[in-house]
Formats: C-alpha cells, structure tokens, sequence
C-alpha cells in the first residue's frame, strides 16, 4: 500500500508568502459577486505616454462645420459653410462635375438636395445613387422646383442647372436653404448673379471671361491671371472679403460614379 506524500508528514516549501487567507462570507453576506472578464489582469505592456513638450507640438486641424470642397495650398481641409439662419447663394463657374460632386458631399453631411435641371438625364443616376435607397436628392424640371421647407434639422441644398441663361428662380428665400447656380460660362445674366452671391466659385475660364471676373469680383492681377490656366480639379472659392484657391480631389468612391476631375462635360 502506497502512502500519500501528506500521510508521511510531507512539509510545503517555505517562499516567503503567506497563503491567503479564505474569504469569511458568513461576515460581508451583502458582498458583490465577481463578474466574468471584470477584474482579471491582462498582459503587461508599456503605457502610451506623451511629455509636455511632445503635447504642445499636436495640432487638430479643425475649420467650420461644413461641406469640404477640397484642401487648400497648406494641405488643410477647405469647407463651406452653406447652411445658416439666412439663405446663401452661391455661383459656381465651371462643370456639372462639380456641381455634382458638392451635391454629394452635402448629402453626406445629412442635407436634402433639390435639383432643377434641363438635363434630367445628368442629374437622375446621382439621385438614385447618392441616398443608398433613401430619397435625399430629387430631381425637378426647370421651374418646377417646389418649396423644400429647409429646417435647422434638416437644411437643403437648391442646385440649379439650367445653362448659360437661368430664368429667374421661382423659389422663396428661406433659412438653412443653400441655392447654387451652375455657369458653364459667363453669360449676360452673370454679372448680376455674381452680385448678388455670397460666395463664388470659378473654375478654368477664357482669359476674356478672366478679365470680366475680376472687374466684378474685384480680383488682384495675380488672381485673375491664375485663371486660364487652372488644372482641372482646382477651383478659386471666394466671399467679398476672402479668396482662396483649393483642390478638388474626389474620394474613390465618387470617381467610380462620378469620373475625375474635369472642367468641360
């Protein structure tokens, strides 16, 4: 018959630890019972720590909340602020691309875009597309647009094309309503629409439309020189007090429903 190690007065090795003490239940009856995966120790690894001097060079880059039309000429994101408690109009000299592309970028902020167009046929494919099965842009024919009632909730972005020569838009001004007008190029009625726009947008034109902008728009030299020879994907942005050249550079997603970058469609 075997005798077990602890029969034969077997002692456990002395390391230097107490063996811990059993839990006296009877004394803490209200005590919280152990959740499975709370409390364990995990892996010990190196914290991720940064020092004060290392802290101070982070920067964030943030602008106004917005649509981004592109990165400016120090890489920063460049946005547009349409939606406010007044309505913006905004022009933009250059193609239905661009166009375009601004309209699916405020969709993806959560606006509503309105369509008016005498090329439907543009416009429809974007507008089946752009909602993923929801109805968050909708295409109408030229002077059929109705009211959209833009609320600070829901702000709605009002795309007009309809040529060289637009008709004089039939719709009520209303807050958290942008309306972008699209130019091919500078007609008769440019000048006034220039006027009256609150933010502008120009993409590559003629040297003779280049010196007509910067009469209206009161451009620098080195401005309106830059004009004519702008790639495809770069735009000038400009208020009365305020110009900026930016890239449009479009994601993955909107080249393959969208093509690249181009001024003439």
């Amino acid at each position: 018959m075997t005798t077990h190690p602890m029969q034969q007065g077997y002692q456990v090795p002395r390391t230097g630890m107490r063996p811990a003490a059993e839990p006296d239940l009877a004394a803490s009856p209200q005590r919280r019972k152990a959740k499975p995966g709370f409390g364990l120790r995990g892996p010990r690894r190196d914290r991720h720590g940064l020092s004060a001097r290392q802290l101070d060079s982070m920067s964030l880059p943030l602008g106004d909340d917005g649509v981004v039309s592109g990165i400016d000429e120090a890489g920063n994101p460049a946005v547009l602020g349409l939606f406010r408690p007044t309505q913006l109009d905004l022009v933009v000299i250059g193609s239905v691309w661009t166009a375009q592309v601004l309209a699916l970028r405020a969709v993806g902020t959560g606006a509503r875009v309105a369509v008016e167009s005498a090329r439907p046929q543009v416009w429809t494919p974007l507008s089946q597309a752009a909602g993923g099965g929801q109805q968050c842009m909708t295409v109408h024919d030229v002077k059929e647009l109705p009211s959209q009632g833009p609320t600070v909730s829901s702000p709605v972005l009002v795309v007009r094309d309809c040529g060289t020569y637009p008709p004089r838009s039939r719709l009520a001004k209303a807050p958290w309503q942008a309306v972008l007008t699209l130019l091919p190029f500078l007609g008769p009625q440019a000048p006034r629409l220039l006027g009256e726009a609150g933010l502008v947008g120009i993409q590559r034109v003629s040297p003779q439309e280049s010196e007509i902008l910067a009469k209206v728009l009161r451009l620098t030299r080195e401005e309106a020189a830059a004009l004519p020879a702008l790639g495809d994907g770069v735009m000038l942005w400009g208020t009365p007090q305020h110009r900026q050249f930016v890239l449009l550079q479009p994601t993955d997603a909107e080249v393959g429903l969208l093509g690249e970058a181009r001024r003439i469609d």
